[in-house]
Protein backbone atom coordinates (compact mmCIF):
# COMPACT_ATOMS: atom_id res chain seq x y z
CA UNK A 1 0.00 0.00 0.00
CA UNK A 2 1.40 3.42 -1.00
CA UNK A 3 0.21 7.02 -0.69
CA UNK A 4 2.37 8.61 -3.39
CA UNK A 5 1.83 8.06 -7.09
CA UNK A 6 5.48 8.09 -8.15
CA UNK A 7 6.42 5.73 -5.33
CA UNK A 8 3.76 3.21 -6.37
CA UNK A 9 5.37 2.34 -9.69
CA UNK A 10 8.79 2.00 -8.08
CA UNK A 11 7.39 -0.26 -5.35
CA UNK A 12 5.72 -2.39 -8.04
CA UNK A 13 9.18 -3.36 -9.28
CA UNK A 14 9.59 -5.38 -6.09
CA UNK A 15 6.07 -6.63 -5.28
CA UNK A 16 3.32 -8.56 -7.09
CA UNK A 17 0.48 -6.17 -6.23
CA UNK A 18 0.39 -2.54 -5.09
CA UNK A 19 -2.56 -0.44 -3.88
CA UNK A 20 -1.88 3.30 -4.22
CA UNK A 21 -4.18 5.90 -2.66
CA UNK A 22 -4.59 9.66 -2.78
CA UNK A 23 -7.22 12.15 -1.62
CA UNK A 24 -6.75 14.08 -4.88
CA UNK A 25 -8.73 12.73 -7.83
CA UNK A 26 -6.66 15.04 -10.06
CA UNK A 27 -3.43 13.40 -8.90
CA UNK A 28 -4.89 9.98 -9.64
CA UNK A 29 -5.87 11.03 -13.16
CA UNK A 30 -2.20 11.80 -13.83
CA UNK A 31 -0.90 8.61 -12.23
CA UNK A 32 1.28 6.35 -14.37
CA UNK A 33 -0.62 3.18 -15.34
CA UNK A 34 1.04 -0.06 -14.29
CA UNK A 35 -0.28 -3.63 -14.47
CA UNK A 36 0.64 -4.30 -10.83
CA UNK A 37 -0.77 -1.05 -9.41
CA UNK A 38 -4.39 -0.43 -8.41
CA UNK A 39 -5.16 3.26 -7.76
CA UNK A 40 -7.84 4.20 -5.22
CA UNK A 41 -9.37 7.58 -4.41
CA UNK A 42 -9.57 8.09 -0.64
CA UNK A 43 -12.36 10.62 -0.29
CA UNK A 44 -11.63 11.27 3.39
CA UNK A 45 -8.09 12.39 4.28
CA UNK A 46 -8.46 10.59 7.62
CA UNK A 47 -10.59 7.45 7.09
CA UNK A 48 -11.39 5.31 10.12
CA UNK A 49 -9.70 2.03 10.91
CA UNK A 50 -12.43 -0.16 9.39
CA UNK A 51 -12.43 1.92 6.18
CA UNK A 52 -8.69 1.58 5.88
CA UNK A 53 -8.82 -2.18 6.30
CA UNK A 54 -11.68 -2.43 3.77
CA UNK A 55 -9.67 -0.36 1.30
CA UNK A 56 -7.21 -3.22 1.14
CA UNK A 57 -9.94 -5.77 0.60
CA UNK A 58 -10.34 -6.56 4.28
CA UNK A 59 -7.35 -8.89 4.18
CA UNK A 60 -5.87 -9.00 7.65
CA UNK A 61 -2.19 -9.97 7.90
CA UNK A 62 -1.98 -9.83 4.09
CA UNK A 63 0.22 -6.80 3.37
CA UNK A 64 4.02 -6.86 3.16
CA UNK A 65 4.71 -3.11 3.07
CA UNK A 66 2.87 0.14 3.79
CA UNK A 67 4.55 3.37 2.68
CA UNK A 68 3.45 6.95 3.26
CA UNK A 69 5.33 9.82 1.63
CA UNK A 70 4.91 13.38 2.92
CA UNK A 71 1.41 12.72 4.29
CA UNK A 72 1.20 10.69 7.51
CA UNK A 73 1.12 13.82 9.70
CA UNK A 74 -2.34 14.62 8.25
CA UNK A 75 -3.78 11.22 9.20
CA UNK A 76 -5.92 10.14 12.13
CA UNK A 77 -2.89 8.37 13.57
CA UNK A 78 -4.61 5.97 16.01
CA UNK A 79 -6.98 4.78 13.26
CA UNK A 80 -4.24 4.50 10.66
CA UNK A 81 -1.81 2.71 12.93
CA UNK A 82 -4.57 0.37 14.11
CA UNK A 83 -5.37 -0.56 10.52
CA UNK A 84 -1.67 -0.99 9.71
CA UNK A 85 -1.25 -3.43 12.60
CA UNK A 86 -4.20 -5.46 11.34
CA UNK A 87 -3.23 -5.73 7.68
CA UNK A 88 0.56 -6.13 7.94
CA UNK A 89 1.96 -9.65 7.86
CA UNK A 90 3.40 -11.06 11.07
CA UNK A 91 6.28 -11.58 10.93
CA UNK A 92 7.80 -9.58 8.13
CA UNK A 93 5.35 -6.75 7.45
CA UNK A 94 6.88 -3.27 7.43
CA UNK A 95 5.48 0.26 7.65
CA UNK A 96 7.65 3.15 6.44
CA UNK A 97 6.78 6.85 6.56
CA UNK A 98 8.95 9.69 5.34
CA UNK A 99 8.89 13.33 4.42
CA UNK A 100 10.86 16.51 3.90
CA UNK A 101 10.44 20.17 4.86
CA UNK A 102 12.09 23.51 4.13
CA UNK A 103 15.61 22.13 4.56
CA UNK A 104 16.84 22.09 0.97
CA UNK A 105 20.58 22.39 0.30
CA UNK A 106 22.36 24.51 -0.95
CA UNK A 107 19.61 27.15 -0.40
CA UNK A 108 18.77 26.35 3.23
CA UNK A 109 19.20 29.94 4.44
CA UNK A 110 16.90 31.29 1.75
CA UNK A 111 14.34 28.57 2.46
CA UNK A 112 14.52 29.18 6.22
CA UNK A 113 13.83 32.89 5.73
CA UNK A 114 10.77 32.17 3.59
CA UNK A 115 9.61 29.43 5.96
CA UNK A 116 9.65 31.90 8.86
CA UNK A 117 7.02 34.02 7.05
CA UNK A 118 4.67 31.02 6.84
CA UNK A 119 4.69 30.09 10.53
CA UNK A 120 1.35 31.74 11.51
CA UNK A 121 -0.51 29.82 8.83
CA UNK A 122 0.47 26.19 9.39
CA UNK A 123 -2.07 23.64 10.61
CA UNK A 124 -0.81 22.29 13.98
CA UNK A 125 -0.50 18.80 12.47
CA UNK A 126 2.11 20.08 10.01
CA UNK A 127 4.45 20.70 12.96
CA UNK A 128 5.36 17.01 12.85
CA UNK A 129 6.77 17.54 9.35
CA UNK A 130 8.45 20.88 9.99
CA UNK A 131 10.14 19.27 13.02
CA UNK A 132 11.41 16.37 10.92
CA UNK A 133 9.06 13.73 12.46
CA UNK A 134 11.11 13.84 15.68
CA UNK A 135 7.91 14.05 17.75
CA UNK A 136 5.66 11.95 15.50
CA UNK A 137 4.11 9.00 17.38
CA UNK A 138 5.30 5.79 15.74
CA UNK A 139 4.42 2.74 17.88
CA UNK A 140 6.23 0.08 15.87
CA UNK A 141 9.25 -2.09 16.56
CA UNK A 142 12.59 -0.74 15.38
CA UNK A 143 14.16 -2.33 12.27
CA UNK A 144 17.17 -0.02 12.12
CA UNK A 145 15.74 2.55 9.69
CA UNK A 146 14.56 5.26 12.07
CA UNK A 147 12.40 4.80 15.14
CA UNK A 148 10.06 6.90 17.27
CA UNK A 149 11.97 9.94 18.47
CA UNK A 150 14.98 9.15 16.28
CA UNK A 151 14.12 9.38 12.57
CA UNK A 152 16.76 8.35 10.08
CA UNK A 153 18.16 11.07 7.81
CA UNK A 154 18.04 10.79 4.03
CA UNK A 155 19.65 12.97 1.36
CA UNK A 156 17.41 13.03 -1.72
CA UNK A 157 18.98 14.71 -4.75
CA UNK A 158 16.82 16.39 -7.35
CA UNK A 159 17.29 18.79 -10.27
CA UNK A 160 15.04 21.81 -9.79
CA UNK A 161 14.29 24.91 -11.84
CA UNK A 162 13.31 28.20 -10.27
CA UNK A 163 9.80 27.66 -11.65
CA UNK A 164 9.76 24.29 -9.90
CA UNK A 165 10.83 25.91 -6.63
CA UNK A 166 8.04 28.48 -6.76
CA UNK A 167 5.55 25.74 -7.66
CA UNK A 168 6.67 23.73 -4.64
CA UNK A 169 6.32 26.73 -2.33
CA UNK A 170 2.86 27.52 -3.69
CA UNK A 171 1.84 23.94 -2.86
CA UNK A 172 2.60 24.43 0.85
CA UNK A 173 -0.64 24.32 2.82
CA UNK A 174 0.42 27.38 4.85
CA UNK A 175 0.81 29.43 1.65
CA UNK A 176 -2.67 28.36 0.53
CA UNK A 177 -4.16 29.16 3.96
CA UNK A 178 -2.54 32.60 3.98
CA UNK A 179 -3.91 33.28 0.49
CA UNK A 180 -7.41 32.34 1.68
CA UNK A 181 -6.97 34.87 4.49
CA UNK A 182 -5.95 37.60 2.07
CA UNK A 183 -2.19 37.34 2.57
CA UNK A 184 -0.02 36.60 -0.48
CA UNK A 185 3.22 35.15 0.85
CA UNK A 186 4.54 34.82 -2.69
CA UNK A 187 3.90 38.28 -4.01
CA UNK A 188 6.06 39.83 -6.73
CA UNK A 189 8.59 41.31 -4.28
CA UNK A 190 9.10 38.00 -2.47
CA UNK A 191 9.40 36.06 -5.73
CA UNK A 192 12.05 38.56 -6.89
CA UNK A 193 14.01 38.08 -3.66
CA UNK A 194 13.79 34.31 -4.05
CA UNK A 195 14.95 34.60 -7.67
CA UNK A 196 18.02 36.54 -6.56
CA UNK A 197 18.76 34.03 -3.82
CA UNK A 198 18.33 31.17 -6.29
CA UNK A 199 20.78 32.70 -8.75
CA UNK A 200 18.43 33.66 -11.56
CA UNK A 201 15.12 32.55 -13.04
CA UNK A 202 16.77 30.43 -15.74
CA UNK A 203 19.10 28.52 -13.43
CA UNK A 204 18.47 24.81 -12.88
CA UNK A 205 20.10 23.66 -9.66
CA UNK A 206 20.92 20.27 -8.24
CA UNK A 207 19.37 20.41 -4.78
CA UNK A 208 19.32 17.97 -1.89
CA UNK A 209 16.23 17.50 0.24
CA UNK A 210 17.10 16.72 3.86
CA UNK A 211 14.45 14.03 4.26
CA UNK A 212 13.57 11.91 7.29
CA UNK A 213 12.31 8.34 7.68
CA UNK A 214 10.61 6.15 10.28
CA UNK A 215 10.22 2.42 9.61
CA UNK A 216 9.13 -0.48 11.76
CA UNK A 217 7.21 -3.70 12.12
CA UNK A 218 4.10 -4.40 14.20
CA UNK A 219 5.81 -7.28 15.99
CA UNK A 220 3.98 -10.36 17.28
CA UNK A 221 0.36 -10.36 18.36
CA UNK A 222 -0.20 -9.89 22.07
CA UNK A 223 -1.26 -13.54 22.52
CA UNK A 224 1.63 -14.97 20.51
Amino acid sequence: MCTAMDDAVQVAEHYDSVVATDVSAEQLRHATPHPKVRYLHTRDATPGEEDLVAMLGGGEASVDLITVAQAVHWFDLPAFYGAARRVLRRPGGVIAVWGYNYRVSPVEDMMARFFSTTLPYWDPRARYCTDGYRDLPFPFEDIGLGKEGEPASLDVEHEMSFEGLIGMLRSWSAVTTAKQQGVDLLGARVVKELEEGWGGAELVRKVTYKAFLLAGTPGPMADE
